[in-house]
């Protein structure tokens, strides 16, 4: 997984989209604690270097209720 740029304006946009859980890559770590605490309160990162942990953050163990149907 790599590092990404703009992180802080991604993570503005994703607070004005109620967005509170973010994965980023281990090495975008030293950005988010370079922004002001106060643009990041309420939100949690999971700091990922492998692929396999993006899809463990991601994906839900459990079945959705109220699943759409594809038809």
């Amino acid at each position: 997984v790599l590092p990404v740029g703009g992180i802080k304006e991604k993570i503005l946009a994703a607070k004005r989209a109620e967005i509170r859980e973010i994965i980023l890559s281990e090495d975008n770590r030293k950005d988010i604690e370079d922004i002001d605490a106060k643009y990041v309160k309420g939100m949690r990162f999971y700091y990922v270097t492998e692929m396999i942990d993006v899809v463990k953050h991601a994906l839900l163990k459990e079945k959705v209720e109220h699943a759409l149907q594809v038809a």
